[in-house]
């Protein structure tokens, strides 16, 4: 799947799920920058505590995306994905 951060891009600077793209869902920007990604691909979504990937995965369902899955916390995240944490 396609890995989406939804946290800060502060957050994600200090740490992210390798292969992962960052879109804040608190951003305002999320919702328009969501017509921009194909709705059939597979997504998988985290944040630091499991409540903003929540929001999100419901707004890209709403949205018309037929496959995200909603990983909870960076942490789970990354062990769930078989991929490190990495910080730039």
């Amino acid at each position: 799947p396609r890995v989406i951060d939804v946290r800060t891009a502060e957050e994600f600077v200090g740490g992210h799920v390798q292969e992962a793209i960052n879109l804040d869902v608190e951003s305002g920007a999320f919702q328009s920058k969501l017509s921009s990604l194909d709705k059939s691909a597979g997504y998988a979504l985290y944040c630091r505590s499991g409540r903003r990937s929540a929001i999100a995965a419901e707004l890209m369902a709403t949205a018309g995306f037929t496959e995200v899955r909603d990983l909870g916390a960076l942490e789970s995240a990354a062990q769930s994905l078989g991929l490190p944490i990495i910080a730039e």
